[in-house]
């Protein structure tokens, strides 16, 4: 029988694990423009942007064990834009494929009103498939499209910008 996941706030002990994960994400060229590691002390600041009660960081777990997390991060800083957010999800790679983007995905959209987000954005490398699946799902559309702005060991790649209004 598989363990009940659990979707909870971040605590700091928890930023190995997400950096860890994240830096699983880097060498597939699927999720991040980042093409070498991060360490856990670069990541501190951006750590400690999250807040409960209006950019959350989650992670899941499983048997004690961190194996997914989803963050929420502000639409390029300015007042007027303090209702949209952008999300990412990163999912360590041998628990891909189970459920759990859409139960992150659909935790989030269900918290948007308490946190006053009215926009969620995704931004999403047009080769990544089963992110654009996952978002598609929920009822994400394009809403930009970004040809050849990333380099990813010499292969241009695009962004897909994708984005559902919550209210």
């Amino acid at each position: 029988m598989q363990e009940e996941l659990m979707i909870r706030e971040a605590n700091h002990e928890d930023l190995q694990a997400i950096v860890d994960i994240y830096n699983e994400t880097i060498p597939t060229r699927m999720v991040t423009a980042d093409l070498e590691p991060v360490t856990v002390e670069s990541r501190e600041k951006w750590f400690w942007e999250h807040s409960a009660d209006a950019r959350p960081l989650w992670v899941v777990e499983q048997t004690g064990h961190v194996c997914a997390w989803l963050s929420f991060r502000s639409f390029y800083g300015r007042p007027a834009y303090r209702h949209t957010a952008e999300i990412g999800i990163y999912i360590s790679e041998a628990y891909r494929g189970k459920g759990i983007g859409k139960r992150l995905l659909q935790k989030a959209i269900d918290e948007c009103p308490r946190l006053q987000i009215k926009t969620l954005l995704g931004f999403i490398f047009a080769h990544n498939e089963p992110s654009l699946r996952l978002f598609s799902h929920f009822g994400f559309e394009k809403w930009g499209h970004l040809p050849n702005v990333a380099e990813l060991d010499g292969v241009e790649r695009d962004l897909i910008i994708v984005g559902k209004r919550i209210v």
